[in-house]
């Protein structure tokens, strides 16, 4: 087994050995009893003035191939969203170029894709209302020219706009309409962008769900579903539970999705999580077992990864996109440990380390010799000596 050294907050350091991965292996039949999208992120070219403020420069051979790892778990994608760092250093030309790029990559492997549309090309600014709508209308065509599924995200813009419940309901309606075919909502919390706080015209969860659930209700046949991403249980329960028939969950709580996923035995919510992007095998292996009658097997897998996503997604919440680039690159899907914008700064090395400790107990390492190798390394380069040998309990 590997060894590595882990790092207290206070910086003393201790022995740790790497056990096996979880994953049985890739499902052999596709997945049925849930809907799963794992959430992207984007892999910068090595060598490129990815600095903060520098547009964005992405290898695309390992961005592209990180995408078919997730499909090839049975997995769905879910990019352009908030892990590839929308806001966070993807930039507008980058943005379009990636939904291209991976609508054609979907096509070649019959894989399922959502794609984010939002407002973010038009300058960091007050728009009218007028404007929100044109703005997202831009995007939405665009996404459905390249034939991937749509995401309509939380604009900063329309939170700015907005006078009260009337404007969202207003700006959603109109894009709603215009688009080809159903779509997905989706509510970010202010942990994820503070911006959006209020969003829907309410800081009171339950109110500002009566305003999302009278959007849907204007045209349920043209919304798919509602992706929440609150970081709250009991809010996607209650929503949930007041959808139109037909209308999915898919939740974005990345600390509570076990419970969430396996539903009450009445209704349960589909996934689409950042999380899963970097749990891959195991949330598909999980699902499979869901598939298979095995409630028991689906949490003895997906369980322990609560703990690993609860950290990777712990304040500053929106420093999770860290978390995801770093397991990438401790399993080997891409060659280092870097992000647009610098954002690998985004989280000290006692925090990387206790990531790489729950992310070995939740089986979540896919080749712990190459984790402990990366990681091992990583550690050199900032002075902190190599493991000692420890003994078996």
């Amino acid at each position: 087994m590997s060894e590595v050294v882990l790092l207290d907050p206070d910086g003393r350091a201790r022995p740790w050995r790497l056990g096996p991965p979880a994953a049985p292996g890739r499902p052999e039949l596709p997945l049925r009893s849930r809907i799963g999208y794992a959430a992207a992120h984007v892999v910068p070219r090595v060598g490129a003035e990815n600095v903060p403020g520098a547009p964005a420069d992405l290898d695309w051979d390992a961005t592209l191939a990180f995408r078919h790892h997730l499909w090839s778990t049975g997995l769905g994608v879910a990019d352009a969203m908030d892990t590839a760092q929308r806001n966070m250093g993807l930039d507008p030309a980058a943005t379009r170029e990636l939904i291209a790029r991976s609508a054609a990559a979907a096509r070649s492997v019959r894989g399922a894709l959502v794609v984010g549309v939002n407002t973010d090309h038009v300058p960091d600014e007050v728009i009218p209302i007028r404007r929100v709508i044109d703005a997202y209308v831009e995007q939405l065509q665009y996404a459905e020219d390249q034939g991937a599924g749509v995401v309509l995200m939380a604009s900063r813009h329309l939170a700015r706009a907005a006078a009260g419940p009337g404007d969202y309901e207003h700006v959603y309606r109109e894009v709603i309409a215009r688009a080809g075919r159903p779509v997905l909502l989706h509510w970010l919390g202010a942990a994820f962008d503070a911006q959006l706080h209020g969003y829907f015209g309410s800081a009171d969860p339950a109110a500002a769900a009566d305003v999302a659930l009278r959007i849907i209700e204007h045209a349920p046949d043209r919304v798919r579903g509602i992706k929440l991403s609150l970081l709250d249980a009991g809010a996607e329960v209650a929503l949930r539970a007041r959808l139109p028939r037909g209308v999915e969950m898919f939740t974005g709580d990345d600390y509570h999705y076990v419970d969430l996923i396996a539903g009450d035995g009445e209704r349960h919510s589909q996934a689409l999580l950042g999380a899963f992007a970097g749990i891959a095998p195991l949330a598909a292996a999980a699902i499979a077992a869901l598939d298979a009658g095995d409630p028991d097997g689906y949490r003895r897998l997906l369980g322990p990864t609560e703990p690993l996503s609860r950290h990777v997604f712990g304040p500053p919440t929106a420093y999770y996109k860290t978390g995801i680039a770093f397991l990438a690159w401790l399993n080997g899907h891409q060659p280092s440990f870097a992000m647009v914008g610098g954002l690998h700064s985004g989280r000290s090395l006692p925090h990387l380390s206790e990531l790489v400790r729950l992310a070995d107990e939740a089986g979540a390492l896919e080749d712990p010799d190459q984790a402990a190798r990366r990681w091992n390394a990583l550690l050199a380069l900032h002075g902190v000596a190599r493991p000692v040998r420890v003994a078996v309990p």
